[in-house]
């Protein structure tokens, strides 16, 4: 399995951005993909994840409803939709895959930088 990230960028506060990953290899849709992000000097944190299959979603508690996720499954690509971005959203974001409905993490991406400026 690979995964490649796209989407990171520099932006100002408030705006919005929406992160790509695709994922290549044997996922299928029994797969759950996701995000995480690490600033530094700070854990990794949970993002948002998928069930490929099911579409079934779930998110990290600080999302508030800011940020969404969601799946192509015949692209094997998992989205991340995130708006009115804040300066502590700045982080390295990466995307993770594993198999079965529980948190990826079998595989993960290089990752893909998210800079807010404020």
């Amino acid at each position: 399995v690979q995964l490649k990230e796209s989407g990171g960028a520099l932006v100002q506060a408030g705006a919005s951005l929406r992160l790509s990953c695709v994922g290549s290899g044997e996922i299928n849709s029994t797969f759950s993909m996701g995000w995480f992000r690490q600033a530094p000097g700070k854990e990794r944190q949970f993002v948002a994840a998928i069930i490929l299959g099911g579409g079934r979603a779930y998110y990290g508690d600080f999302v508030k409803g800011r940020f969404t996720i969601s799946r192509d499954l015949a692209k094997n690509t998992v989205y991340l939709q995130m708006n009115t971005l804040q300066s502590e959203d700045s982080a390295t974001y990466y995307c993770a895959a594993g198999k079965g409905w529980g948190l990826p993490g079998d595989y993960w991406g290089q990752g893909t930088q998210v800079t807010v400026s404020s």
